[in-house]
This record gives structure tokens, sequence and C-alpha cells, in this order.
């Protein structure tokens, strides 16, 4: 044992990288559906740490980790956060959050005033019942010292479990209606004008009449063509249309007249399909609508492919990288479309350093802004400056001919790698207090830590229920105050849809600036206090 001591506090790196894999190893544990995920990392860095006090890596590589975890997140929920802050449902869904983070935040301040804890252990607990790493480091640099992270790492287990088990605790006690979650592919149709009150009518009207569908192409004896603005709908069209909720294309049936048994017939002689990625940067970042082929190729959008679903191909969808995009048009065009697209997998990938080294560096001297509060003094935002600067640029997307968004798999391998490498640095570091903490305190830390928990989940719930808020938005709300994947994927696996994920997107990153602020602020006010 010896011997491997000496080796991990020779060689920090190798450290950091075992601390790593047995991490993700243990992460992967499963009990009834709770796992601890990226979130063990730090928990065996503890161990590490105990076991090699000397084994710390440098606390530079831990800023950077988490500065890639901050700026990806940003610019990936971007748009999602300005929708939160501007649409009726997202006020709703941050103000409910907000109401349950106050509770957790006054109950962090009780139990430090009651002289249970110390204040750099109630902000780690604070930080660990909300699992939020972002706000262990606001911490950690506002009292110079490493104590919050033994208050984070002992609550942080509970503030896992807590929001699971509250929401199993809602569906066992309210057991609400649960729709069945619709197709994430697109169903095409076809539907022949029967309404009389459509024939004459110019193409452009009618689709504007239409919720939650397109159509593509207009079918008659002159056989398939793409459908422009000034098309002149005739009696006995037979009109191709894609949409992915049932109930959006029986109602559309319904108003144009009716279906047309069979798999849609389409003459491929003069419209073919053919599907692209979009990996050219003159593409990504812009509205479907603002993309005409070159040439004036008749053309139309069928789908967009994004992850594991299909989204409308409405005019103001924006593309991002490594989308993929169905396109109608004749067979001769299929190279003219994918040179403009550039269907490389492999562009898809990859990303501007220009931009992340732009956006990154942006948001750190924002960070280092000074900002004055009453009663309070000056404060800076740090790291969560890097965040703020990134949600503005997902928001905005790009600016001439630089893309500030990253491609799906590149940001999450950035994402995670930057959360595994500061969480298993701060474990590595905080190691030998956390064993003389937890020897010392026993099972004090991890109940108060669940008080904290407690008012945080089960007051956004109720605050959402008096909002009449839809429980898998609500779910996806207590996902994004908690802050942990694991909470967000338990959401998904109880309300399959996508709602879940949209709560969660449009309050996370308001949430989580939240929690960054209220802990510089209680540490610029206590810090100095007995």
């Amino acid at each position: 044992m010896e011997s491997l001591r000496t080796l991990l506090e020779t060689s920090p790196l190798t450290a950091l990288f075992l601390t790593i894999a047995l991490g993700y190893l243990v992460g992967e544990l499963n009990l009834r559906g709770f796992a601890l995920g990226s979130g063990a990392v730090l928990f065996v860095g503890l161990a590490f740490g105990a076991f090699a006090p000397k084994s710390a890596p440098p606390a530079m590589l831990g800023t950077l980790g988490l500065l890639l975890f901050l700026y990806c997140v940003g610019v990936l929920y971007g748009n999602e956060w300005y929708r939160g802050l501007t649409s009726p449902e997202g006020l709703k869904a941050n103000f409910a959050g907000l109401c349950g983070l106050a509770g957790a935040a006054l109950v962090s301040l009780l139990i430090y005033w009651r002289d249970a804890a110390s204040l750099a252990h109630a902000l780690g607990m604070f930080a660990g019942s909300g699992t939020s790493t972002p706000t262990l480091q606001a911490i950690l640099d506002a009292l110079g010292n490493e104590d919050a992270a033994v208050g984070y790492s002992v609550t942080y287990p509970f503030g896992v479990a807590g929001p699971i088990l509250c929401m199993y605790a809602y569906l066992a006690v309210f057991r609400p209606k649960i729709e069945a979650p619709a197709s994430q592919r697109m169903q095409p149709s076809e539907v022949r004008v029967r309404n009389a009150a459509l024939v004459g009518r110019p193409f452009q009207e009618v689709q504007q009449a239409l919720r939650g569908v397109q159509v593509i192409a207009v079918r008659n004896e002159r056989g398939s063509r793409v459908p422009s603005a000034a098309t002149v709908l005739s009696a006995d069209d037979v009109l191709l249309i894609v949409g992915r909720d049932p109930d959006d294309i029986a109602r559309t049936r319904a108003l144009i007249g009716e279906e047309v048994p069979g798999d849609p017939a389409m003459d491929r002689s003069m419209l073919d399909y053919v599907r692209v990625h979009a990996s050219k940067r003159s593409v990504v970042g812009m509205p479907l609508g603002r993309l005409p082929l070159p040439g004036g190729i008749e053309h139309a959008y069928v789908h967009v492919r994004r992850g594991d679903a299909d989204l409308l191909p409405d005019p103001d969808l924006v593309l991002e990288f490594g989308d993929r995009v169905g396109v109608l048009c004749k067979r001769a065009h299929f190279p003219v479309v994918r040179e403009f697209f550039g269907d490389s997998v492999k562009g898809a990938a990859d990303f501007s350093y220009i931009s992340v080294g732009v956006g990154a560096a942006m948001g750190l001297m924002v960070g280092m802004i000074p900002i004055p509060i009453p009663g309070v003094g000056r404060i800076t935002l740090g790291l969560a400056g890097v965040l703020l600067v990134a949600l503005v640029l997902g928001t905005i997307r790009r600016t001439s001919g630089i893309v500030w968004t990253l491609p799906l798999p590149a940001n999450l391998v950035l994402r995670n790698f930057g959360l595994t490498v500061f969480l298993a640095q701060v474990g590595i570091a905080s190691g030998p207090k956390f064993a003389a903490t937890v020897a010392e305190t026993g099972l004090t830390f991890i109940l108060l830590g669940a008080l904290i928990v407690l008012p945080l989940v089960v007051i956004t719930m109720v605050v959402g229920r008096l909002l009449a808020i839809p429980i898998g938005d609500l779910f996806g709300i207590v996902s994004g105050a908690t802050g942990n994947p694991a909470i967000l994927a338990y959401a998904s696996r109880a309300i399959p849809t996508d709602r879940p994920d949209i709560g969660y997107a449009m309050i996370f990153p308001s949430i989580a600036l939240a929690k960054i602020l209220f802990v510089q602020v209680v540490a610029a006010l206590l810090a100095g206090s007995p």
C-alpha cells in the first residue's frame, strides 16, 4: 500500500485519471434506478485524497474543467433559457424553482446561525444538496479554503436521492394522468382536397391555417411538385403532409378533405428524398426559411433529425451542427444539396476553437467585473460570468461568420469531461479534511443536508401545483432546481415525453446563477462574522 501511495503522490495526473476511471465504474452501479453517475468521481477522489494527501493535481486543472462545463451548458441551453425568461410558462417555471431555492437557502442560513455547522460547511451543504458544482467553486473562491467541499460531498448523495424519492412519492400520492409519449419521428400522410373552401386559395393561406404539420408536396394529374407561396389548390389535389403528433395529422385531414389510403405514392421521377448532414458553417445557426438552395432549385424540407427526434421543418427552425435535414427535390439536384449543406459526419463533430476561445475569454472578463451591491459591497461573478456569456451566445447562435454553438456530440464530450476533471481534482484535494470531518460529525451533516434538500424540492412542487403546471413540466422544473442529470433521467423515465427536458432547460441556467450569487453574497456578508 505504501508503494501505491508513493505512486499517487509522485504522479498527480495518474491519481486524477485513476479517480476518473474508478469513479465512473462506481457511478454505473444501479440500485433500483438510483445511480450516482459522474458524482461518484467526487467520492472516489475523496478516498484517494484521504489515502494519499499529497496526490492532488493543481487547482488550475479543476478550474479549467469547470470552465468547459459551464461554457458548454450555456451555449447548449441559451435559447431555452431565453424562452424561460420571456414566455408565460417559463416565468412560472422560474418562479416555482426560485421559491424552492429560497427555502433551501433559508434552512442553510439557519443551520449556520444555530451553530450546527460552520459557514463553509453550511454553504457546502447548500451546494451539495442542490448538486451544484459551480456553486461549490464559487464558495471555494469566496472563502479561500476547501472546507465547503466536505459539506458538499457529505450531502451530495441525498441531493441526488432526495428529489427522486420526492417524485416517486408525488406520483404515488396524486396519481396524475400521464399521457403516452408522442412519436419522435415524422409521419408522412396524403390528403385529398375535398373542402370547397380551400379550392382556389393560395397555398400560403392554407399552410398558415395548419398547426403542427407541413405540406411538402402537391400531386395531381400533372405529377408531383413542391408548392410555392402562390400555388393555388384545386379540387382533388393530393397534398403530402408531414407531422409528428397524430392529433395534428387527424385535424389536418378533417380540414382538407379525406385521407388517401396506403403509403404516400410519389412519382420519384419528379421529386425524390435525400437526407444530408448540416456541417457547413454557412448553414449552421441559420433559420430554414433563410436557406434557399442555389440556382432556385425547387425543393421542400421534410424534417430535421436532431439527436433522436424529428423536428418539424418550420421556416424559423435554426439549424445546429450535426442536424440531418430531409430534402425533397429532383434526383439530379442531389449533388447540389449535399454540397450546400456540407453533408460531412466529420464536419458535424468539429467546432471552432476560435469561438470557444473568444467566448470563454469574454466570460472570464465579465466574471472579473466588480458588481456593487448595497449593504454587501462589491462581488464578482467569477466563473459564473462564463455561464452568463455562454447563455447569451447560445441565444444569439452566430455573429456574422462566427458560430457560437457547438455540435451536440462535441458539447456533451467537453461538458462531461470538464465536470469529471473538476470533481476529481476537488475530491482529491478535499480528501484529508473530509475523512477528519466525517469521523467527527458522523451522520450529522447527512441529516442537515436532508433538511436543505426537502424544502428545495417540496416547495418547488407545491408552488408548481398551485400554478397548475403540468406534471411533465413540473418534474423537469424540479430537476432543473436541483440540477443533477440523474434526477432528470428519472423524471424522463417517469414522464416519457420531452416535457421534463424542456422544463429543465428553461430554469437550470437561471437557478444555477441564483445559487452562485446567493453563496457569494452570504460569504461577503458573513465570512468575517463570528
